[in-house]
């Protein structure tokens, strides 16, 4: 009786029907379901046909961006302070025409005022950008905005407070971008006998 149901159906007979009592009407409702199913699998396989040529196109697409991408960002790197630069260019050329006019035997005074001038343009190209200087003498030293480079005794200046400047200091925007170089007050001297 174990032979009886085994299973007739091996690789090599998978297209002939098996021996049971299969019937004409089996084998036309076989046919209309392997037709259902092959219908089903040709719209299927259109399907990922579809799919697969829109993430083809979708891959291309970010390939397009990503390009894009990085040469907007090799352009802005390398084109980043063409503004700055633009502002700062009438500096450069005031700063020769103060140069050639003392040079042509102006007075010291017309030197002096033309690079005034041109001092008060560029502090105001560089406070369009942003750049603003720090207020540092008579105020606290704050190791953050100072850099300390001696220390002073001082009758009116307060104990760790700045007394002088010797190199200014600048924020870009809340960022310090660099610190002033500052002497501080040690208090009152102490006349020692």
């Amino acid at each position: 009786m174990a032979e009886e149901h085994q299973n007739t159906n091996i690789i090599q007979n998978l297209d002939t029907p098996s021996p049971d009592n299969g019937s004409a009407t089996k084998d036309i409702g076989d046919t209309g379901l392997v037709s259902e199913l092959q219908l089903a699998l040709a719209a299927k396989a259109e399907e990922v046909t579809g799919l697969n040529e829109k993430y083809l196109r979708l891959a291309a697409e970010f390939d397009n961006y990503k390009r894009l991408a990085q040469r907007d960002q090799r352009d802005q790197i390398r084109f980043g302070n063409e503004h700055l630069l633009k502002e700062l260019l009438p500096v450069v050329d005031n700063l020769e025409r103060a140069i050639k006019s003392s040079r042509e035997g102006a007075g010291g005074d017309v030197l002096i005022q033309g690079v005034d001038l041109t001092l008060k343009q560029l502090t105001g190209a560089l406070t369009r950008f942003y750049v603003v200087p720090l207020e540092t003498i008579g105020r606290p030293f704050d190791p953050a905005t100072h850099q300390s480079v001696t220390s002073v005794a001082s009758e009116t200046v307060p104990k760790q407070h700045v007394v002088d400047e010797f190199q200014r200091g600048y924020l870009l925007h809340d960022r310090i971008l660099r610190a002033a170089m500052v002497s501080i007050s040690t208090g009152q001297a102490d006349d020692a006998p």
